[in-house]
């Protein structure tokens, strides 16, 4: 209580501090957006004679320019430059993009070289704000998640410098708000490697005398950064900060971060040999190996080449910096302390993020760079676009390649762990084929030590189930074991682990002692068994429960700690959570297995008598008892339902039958208060979906299963298969319609012709009558023609009806499209439908009836029209072609199209799609297709179609060709 002020007033001064750093890195962002410093890619340095190009990098300005290492620059655009200072004025006078004429002295000849100026390339800077966001993302979820936790403040602190160090960069403008990012920078990059070892140093204290060592150390160590940041500010305020000096001042903090950074590694690494605590030492080991990854890559390709001014490749440099962030992913897991080393794993995914993230972010600047050159170049316009592209097409990529890098790193880091991991699924997985429940749990007890590399391993029986049981808390033996080496045989019977109690409301998924002697919240009697077994980890396997009471424990699981003295991973728990639902369920069915081969003796004798009762009946018969379990399945089933009684025998209808069956079977099957059901049930003409997927028509059933005293004891069901049945029914009935269909036929064409005729007479009489009358004589002569054509229509609906022949002649097929085309060009022009024909000057002519095969094209064309009603910009197209010996006709629209599944049926009399009255304005008689079907069979030709819904149908029609046609001009 008496540090709650102090704990309030540290809150309050973080807050404010990281609210303040986060403001200032979101405004210089959107500064450095803004700010473009031009710059012509050389590191020049200020000598007696001018400036010196000391570095000229490979592909920059100065170097395509021509610039040489050793030229002297004397004078941009004719102004002298003897300092930096002046060089700088001058190029932001310039401009980016623009061209400065630089006066070079090389060997005593001066050079005037135009060199065009770019913008300073600060694309790392944005990988560097990443990982800015990932410290200070880590450092917030540590200080909220475990703000209580030893060096925790400390850790976020640290977290916090690294997040200023890395997200501000000073733009080169340095005004009042550049001056201030540049100093805020120079002070967390001098504080941070001294916040990292101090952190190491007091990452173990244990006891007062080394802490207050500690302490006194953890403020010398702050000493160097000082006396740095004082030397910066001595070279910026009283000395002339030349770049020579600025140079040296950089390599010495460099030097200094480098230097600490490696002696905290050091120092994880010998405090992690030395440590007595398994818990204190795998947190150490995975901090140490944190520390390599991190360090060993920043020295040796970025420290190590500056400090010696060594060219540095920028994809060296930014790989260098990226390895940085494996420092707060692997220190934030140790300062949590997970009890189950969760360390291990999230170091392992941290490299795994950290490798996708590095890979992410140079692809990301590959694709920049790409995108920019042809931004400057060749697409200026682009430029907001490009960017976008590669930002978008960067992050589609990240996934799969963090996929990839996962099961690499998996395997790299501990290549036996991951396998065994594989084959332990496999176990799992393989278990209910074990029925011997001895054999079973030798198996398990065997297969965990080698696959987790445990010493210790004990499985624990539950009591068996009864009546009663499953209202009562179950008792746990020892039935298994590996490693126990310390407990005799009596002791076995004396173990009280009682505190296994998984099946209590509010239970955990499992129990974790991380000492099992020293367990202060147990009983005595219970303290000593856990002390005696040695198991640190105790998971249920758990089943299902009968009648939906929730799950029951079977078994218990306990393990012991790593031949290392290691704990366990989360990894592994999951892994051992999932394993045990497939080990209760297998050590359930090796339970139950047993029971029934104690009685399988007394059903020998009933399952034999039954079945010579059954297997000669021709129906299918099969029993279930009270439990809706088969208990009989008759060979007249196998066949019908293809399964065979192995496969069905003690299993629950619902796993057999199909849902819809069980639900009609339970609503037919009323049971009264004795759990048996009243009377007989039949299920009539029921369809029944055999695991083949066929379906089948039955005739079911349902009657009590009596035994000699007249108790119910189960179910008989018969299933007589009428598909057959039903099916000759059906051809039946449809020679029946085929037949008034007929008899329909006539009468309609008999009726229809008498109104013909006298509209023909009466025509026929017009038209003589009007003969000199231009205008309506073609009128009239084209009603007269088209009764014939009615005439014939009828008298062809009158064939379709009964055999009866027809003449054919030769037939030019090009007028007879072109005919139909007129008389429907009224109604297609209704409906808005464009006409496309492409027809065959010389197509070979056909042997046919011309009155049939128009009923052909027009019933084509309708449907067509009918099909486009409503759609925009509907084309009608009509096609002739001739191929080897055969005359093709093309009718294709762009209308709704034909379900697939209807496909098959479209020639069926009475079948019919158009079912909604507003298609065509009526429904159709299914008739139109039948017909032309039969017309292009009397033809000897073929019919076939292409359908897509949404895109259209198109109809093929071949007709066999019986000359072949005179070109036009031969003799």
């Amino acid at each position: 209580m008496n540090n709650a002020p102090q704990t309030r007033i540290l809150a309050i001064v973080l807050a404010a501090v990281t609210l303040a750093a986060c403001v200032l890195a979101g405004l210089n962002f959107s500064h450095e957006s803004g700010y473009e410093v031009p710059t012509d890619g050389i590191r020049w340095v200020e000598g007696p004679g001018g400036l010196s190009a000391a570095q000229v990098p490979q592909d920059s300005p100065g170097q395509r320019a021509g610039i040489r290492k050793g030229d002297t620059l004397l004078a941009i655009n004719d102004h002298d430059t003897p300092r930096l200072a002046s060089l700088t004025r001058e190029m932001f006078r310039s401009g980016s993009w623009s061209h400065a004429t630089y006066s070079i002295a090389r060997l005593s000849v001066r050079l005037d070289i135009p060199v065009i100026l770019e913008p300073t390339d600060r694309s790392i800077n944005q990988g560097l704000r990443l990982i800015a966001a990932v410290y200070l993302c880590i450092g917030l979820y540590v200080l909220f998640r475990r703000w209580t936790a030893p060096k925790s403040t400390h850790f976020y602190v640290f977290c916090l410098a690294s997040f200023v160090l890395y997200a501000f960069k000073f733009t080169g403008e340095f005004d009042t708000f550049d001056w201030i990012i540049y100093w805020s920078n120079i002070v967390a990059f001098l504080l941070q490697p001294a916040l990292f070892l101090h952190f190491a140093v007091g990452f173990t204290d244990s006891g007062e005398p080394v802490r207050t060592r500690n302490r006194v150390l953890g403020v010398l160590l702050y000493l160097p950064g000082l006396y740095l940041v004082g030397l910066q500010v001595m070279a910026i305020l009283r000395w002339s900060a030349t770049e020579t000096l600025k140079h040296r001042l950089d390599k010495i903090a460099y030097g200094y971060m480098a230097a600490y950074y490696i002696c905290a590694g050091a120092l994880f690494f010998i405090r992690a040999s030395r440590s007595e605590f398994p818990l204190q030492r795998q947190q150490l080991k995975w901090l140490s190996r944190g520390t390599l990854v991190a360090i060993v890559p920043f020295t040796t390709l970025y420290v190590v080449p500056f400090l010696f001014d060594w060219a540095i490749p920028a994809t060296f440099a930014n790989l260098a910096h990226l390895s940085l962030v494996f420092l707060p992913l692997t220190f934030s897991w140790a300062i949590v302390r997970y009890r189950m080393m969760d360390v291990d794993l999230i170091f392992k995914r941290g490299v795994t993020y950290t490798l996708a993230t590095a890979a992410l972010v140079g692809i990301y600047f590959s694709v920049v760079a790409v995108t920019a050159e042809m931004v400057h170049t060749r697409l200026p316009n682009l430029r907001v676009w490009g960017l976008l592209a590669a930002i978008i097409a960067t992050g589609l990529i990240f996934d799969p390649l963090k996929r990839m890098i996962q099961a690499r790193v998996d395997r790299v880091f501990d290549q036996k762990r991951f396998d065994y991991r594989e084959t332990l699924i496999d176990f799992g997985r393989s278990l209910n084929s074990q029925t011997d429940l001895d054999a079973l749990l030798d198996s398990i007890v065997e297969r965990l030590p080698q696959t987790l590399l445990v010493t210790r391993v004990a499985v624990f029986l539950a009591s068996e189930p009864d009546e009663d049981s499953y209202r009562r808390r179950p008792h746990f033996g020892l039935a298994a074991s590996h490693g126990l080496t310390n407990l005799e045989a009596p002791e076995l019977n004396t173990l009280d682990v009682s505190f296994l109690a998984f099946d209590e409301p509010g239970a955990n998924n499992h129990i974790f002692l991380e000492n099992p002697q020293q367990v202060l919240r147990l009983p005595e009697a219970q303290r000593q068994s856990a002390g005696r077994l040695d198991l640190n980890y105790y998971l249920p396997c758990r089943v299902a429960n009968r009648a939906g009471r929730g799950a029951r424990t079977v078994a218990v699981i306990g393990l012991g700690r790593t031949g290392d003295g290691d704990f366990l991973s989360s990894e592994d728990m999951e892994l051992l959570e999932s394993l045990a639902g497939y080990i209760g369920i297998a050590i359930q069915n090796a339970q139950l297995y047993r029971r029934l081969e104690q009685k399988i003796t007394d059903f020998e004798k009933l399952k034999d008598f039954h079945e010579n009762i059954v297997e000669s009946i021709n129906i299918g018969i099969f029993a279930v008892d009270l439990d809706d379990r088969v208990e009989s399945w008759n060979a007249q089933m196998e066949v019908m339902y293809a399964r065979s009684r192995g496969e069905v025998l003690r299993r629950p209808l619902s796993e057999i039958f199909p849902a819809d069956f069980v639900q009609r079977f339970e609503a037919a099957c009323g049971r009264d208060s004795d759990g048996g059901n009243t009377g007989t049930h039949n299920l009539y003409k029921f369809r029944l979906v055999l695991p083949t997927g066929d379906t089948r028509i039955a005739n079911i059933a349902i009657a009590p299963l009596l035994s000699k005293t007249f108790e119910t004891v189960g179910r008989i069901i018969l299933v007589d298969d009428i598909t057959d049945r039903i099916e000759l029914e059906t051809q039946l009935t449809q020679s029946e319609k085929l037949s008034s269909i007929g008899l329909l036929a006539a009468g309609v064409a008999h009726e229809v012709n008498t109104p013909l005729a006298v509209i023909s007479s009466y025509t026929q009489m017009l038209t003589k009558q009007l003969r000199d009358d231009t205008r309506l004589t073609p009128v009239l002569e084209k009603i007269t023609q088209q009764t014939f054509r009615a005439s014939e229509i009828v008298n062809g609906l009158l064939n379709f009806s009964r055999t009866s022949g027809a003449e054919f002649t030769s037939i030019d097929l090009n007028p007879l499209l072109h005919d139909s085309a007129i008389l429907l060009d009224h109604q297609l022009k209704t409906a808005q439908i464009r006409v496309d024909m492409h027809l065959e000057p010389n197509l070979p002519r056909v042997h046919g009836n011309q009155g049939k095969l128009q009923q052909v094209l027009l019933n084509l064309l309708l449907n067509a029209k009918d099909a486009m009603q409503g759609v925009q910009n509907a084309t009608l197209t009509i096609r002739t072609e001739s191929t080897d010996k055969q005359v093709v006709i093309l009718i294709q629209d762009s209308g709704s199209g034909i379900e697939r599944e209807h496909l098959h049926r479209i020639y069926d009399p009475f079948f019919t799609t158009k079912t909604n009255p507003q298609a065509g304005q009526h429904k159709g008689t299914g008739l139109g297709l039948a017909v032309t079907y039969g017309i292009l069979q009397e033809h000897g030709g073929k019919i076939q179609v292409d359908s897509e819904v949404g895109v259209g149908t198109t109809f093929r029609l071949e007709f066999p060709a019986v000359a072949v046609a005179t070109p036009v001009g031969a003799p």
